[in-house]
């Protein structure tokens, strides 16, 4: 068994295709036709964090909770969406994709490890940078791929902006995290 994956790990599809990163114009072209085929299909701009809110929801509610008096979940469209369930939604399905497509590229490419904590302190670092972008993608209505790429992409000027102020955090964020975290 050994010999054939060792077999497989020396094809040149295989380190073409999993192996090796794709070129940034193939991720570019890749996504461009993946923003077109969501927006054909479900009629919607490609968006991720959105959802997590119908999520916690449909989680919420299947301990017992009702959400439905709460602001956010008081459209007639809102609440079809939390009728139809969590394996009926578009946005659901995308998002398993991408976990699991995710998982399944770094595994083909052997690029999983499991790394040691250096200290206590990147565990509270990378839990607060997680919740400060959670908090962050659904004040812009949006993460990356919702605000910026779906924004650009239909032609929005909250798209620009988002571009920007993400670029200017981006800079704020490394310098934060060089000058305690390292």
């Amino acid at each position: 068994m050994k010999a054939f994956f060792d077999k497989i790990k020396q094809n040149e599809f295989y380190k073409m295709w999993f192996k090796d990163a794709l070129p940034y114009i193939t991720g570019a072209i890749l996504l461009s036709v993946f923003q077109i085929v969501t927006f054909a299909t479900t009629k919607n701009p490609w968006g991720v964090s959105g959802v997590f809110a119908n999520w916690g929801a449909w989680l919420y509610q299947l301990i017992g909770g009702s959400v439905d008096n709460w602001y956010y979940f008081s459209s007639p469209g809102a609440q079809a969406t939390l009728e139809a369930g969590i394996i009926n939604h578009g946005s659901t399905w995308r998002n398993i994709g991408i976990i699991f497509g995710a998982l399944f590229a770094t595994l083909a490419a052997s690029g999983f490890k499991i790394k040691k904590l250096k200290s206590y302190k990147q565990v509270i670092a990378a839990s607060l940078g997680g919740l400060l972008m959670g908090y962050g993608a659904r004040i812009a209505f949006g993460c990356n791929i919702g605000a910026l790429f779906s924004g650009i992409s239909s032609m929005s000027l909250s798209g620009w902006v988002f571009g920007a102020f993400m670029f200017i955090g981006a800079i704020v964020g490394s310098k934060l995290l060089v000058k305690y975290f390292m």
